[in-house]
């Protein structure tokens, strides 16, 4: 096997194998692949907006944006177009380069992508890529985001589909795979990827890495997200995951999916430099930047940018 090939072959046997390899050998096959596919010492700065919070009809047991559970976020509704696009400003400004809106829906009103449109098309004139998770889509309201110009679109398998219903009643894992579709056929690039921590196995971890490096196309950005525990969520006193798990996790996202950009995303705000550190040393090559994601904590831009320093990463040029 060529170290850094791109395939979409893998075997669960091959999946594995990589989790179960000394943690040295990961990391050095990791860091390997990465430096064959992108420059070894630069980072992707996104922001994330939540655009529309609250109020969702999905039972994810992660969310606190879930009408099911009392996690103190009040619905709101969908923000001004001129909103969005003031805070994308301010976020280009920042040194971002992908402007991510998402929105605490089920599934997008038809009407609601009138909107939403308006705002993609608005990011993309300010010169920045555009990206938007909204919940399951049709063919046809793929189609519509990609008229408008949308650049990624973010729909997360979350974790196996073994594991899938201890974490989600609502909707099932084939109805993911099913807006990953209509994304794909649509032509627009996927964002997808999934949260370790929410008391999956190893297994678990290899079989969610599995389904996305054998999708037809592998996602063109994969975040990795660690559990950001909640009050009044299911698994807000779900136990905390072992960091060198957690990396071993980005490791075996670079290794399956080499071209793609590995995102380090939720999380980070409870994790130390020096396990950030480790996770862009396994091939992580991407990260939010801003106070919130959607809405939980997220590190301060200028200790994002301090942290970097240190580590002599430097943004990604647009």
């Amino acid at each position: 096997m060529t170290t850094g090939s791109i395939r979409n072959d893998w075997t669960r046997d091959e999946v594995s194998s990589l989790f179960a390899q000394p943690f040295n050998d990961l990391i050095f096959q990791a860091q390997t692949v990465h430096r064959e596919h992108f420059p070894a010492n630069q980072v992707q700065l996104s922001t994330l907006l939540s655009i529309k919070t609250g109020g969702c009809q999905e039972d994810c047991a992660y969310c606190p944006q879930s009408a099911s559970f009392d996690a103190g976020v009040k619905a709101e509704k969908l923000m001004d177009v001129d909103a969005v696009l003031v805070a994308a400003k301010d976020a280009k400004a920042a040194g971002a380069t992908r402007y991510c809106m998402g929105a605490a829906w089920r599934s997008p009103k038809d009407r609601d992508l009138d909107a939403v449109c308006d705002m993609i098309t608005g990011v993309k004139d300010l010169g920045m890529e555009t990206c938007v998770t909204l919940g399951m889509l049709t063919a046809d309201q793929a189609r519509r985001l990609k008229e408008a110009g949308l650049d990624y679109y973010n729909h997360n398998i979350d974790t196996s589909p073994d594991y899938y219903g201890e974490i989600i009643t609502t909707r099932t894992f084939d109805d993911r795979l099913d807006t990953i579709g209509h994304v794909g056929d649509a032509g627009i690039n996927l964002c997808c990827g999934g949260i370790v921590g929410m008391g999956e196995s190893v297994r678990d971890r290899a079989e969610m890495l599995w389904v996305l490096a054998t999708l037809p196309k592998h996602p063109d950005s994969v975040p990795i997200n660690m559990l950001v525990r909640v009050e009044g969520t299911p698994l807000a006193e779900q136990g905390t995951v072992d960091p060198l798990d957690f990396v071993r996790t980005i490791a075996g996202a670079r290794i399956l999916m080499p071209a793609s950009m590995v995102r380090l995303s939720a999380g980070r705000e409870y994790m130390s430099e020096e396990l950030q550190a480790l996770c862009f040393l396994a091939g992580a090559n991407s990260i939010f930047t801003g106070p919130r994601l959607l809405t939980t904590p997220n590190p301060e831009h200028d200790a994002d940018m301090q942290m970097l320093g240190k580590l002599g990463l430097e943004a990604m040029p647009a």
